[in-house]
């Protein structure tokens, strides 16, 4: 039976590789934030490109989940154990990557390849093969950009925690999100679109600030929850064994 320091570390890694790996994958589709929630579309002229609003990748709603899970390793488990599952979840996400490449290449069922939906038929394994067959540049500058947001949040984190101490979680933790969301943003892009797909700086800049904005507020929207979660690990562990993992974490 694994003793309560043991237990926390596995269920927060669980969740925080699951969500990383989910949020990969679900990456690939493109929604209207202001339609989904039924307002006009903003128009938002940046750098010369003109009408952008929030399309987004639906990886957005999960990314947030795994950087809050990032914050609470971070205060109990400190640098180690934020690095462990960050090059775990990389590890994982790159073998997916591989199990769906080989994937693509099986030779699909005949009686498997046109389905007749509402919509017409649908040609199975061209749609699977799209989906899933995300771009290189895109793979490596969302992977790349990942493993840097996270070593930026982790020393960002306990930099704020020396200088305030054991006070301000919301510091700490919103502040590390917010300064590693904003090197996530551009990495990602660059690399995927500018490297990769040749696009102008101005529109990788103009779509990086746009996508930021969101991170940016769902990242101070969602502070309650840290210390939601604060207050039931705590409770879980007990004051004595919380107050020495998170000393333990600072000497990391």
């Amino acid at each position: 039976m694994l003793d309560k320091e043991k237990l926390l570390f596995y269920l927060l890694g669980s969740f925080f590789v699951a969500n990383a790996l989910l949020a990969e994958f679900i990456g690939v589709k493109i929604f209207s934030l202001e339609k989904t929630i039924g307002i006009n579309q903003f128009s938002i002229d940046l750098f010369g490109i003109e009408d952008l609003s929030f399309n987004l990748s639906a990886g957005v709603l999960l990314w947030p989940v795994v950087f809050i899970m990032t914050d609470i390793i971070n205060e109990y488990f400190g640098r180690r154990g934020v690095k462990i599952m960050s090059f775990t979840a990389a590890g994982l996400i790159t073998y997916a990557y591989f199990m769906i490449y080989f994937s693509i290449q099986l030779h699909p069922a005949e009686f498997w390849i046109n389905r007749e939906t509402d919509s017409g038929f649908i040609n199975m394994d061209l749609a699977f093969n799209v989906i899933f067959g995300q771009g290189m540049w895109i793979i490596v500058g969302s992977l790349i950009a990942f493993l840097i947001g996270q070593l930026v949040d982790v020393t960002v984190f306990h930099f704020v925690k020396a200088r305030t101490g054991s006070s301000k979680i919301w510091l700490r933790a919103t502040g590390s999100t917010i300064v590693s969301q904003f090197i996530d943003s551009f990495v990602v892009l660059f690399i995927a679109f500018y490297i990769g797909a040749g696009w102008e700086l101005n529109l990788v800049l103009a779509i990086g600030i746009v996508n930021y904005i969101y991170k940016f507020t769902i990242a101070v929207f969602l502070t309650p929850i840290l210390y939601i979660l604060h207050y039931l690990i705590d409770l879980f562990l007990g004051k004595e064994l919380s107050e020495k993992l998170q000393l333990k974490a600072t000497q990391k």
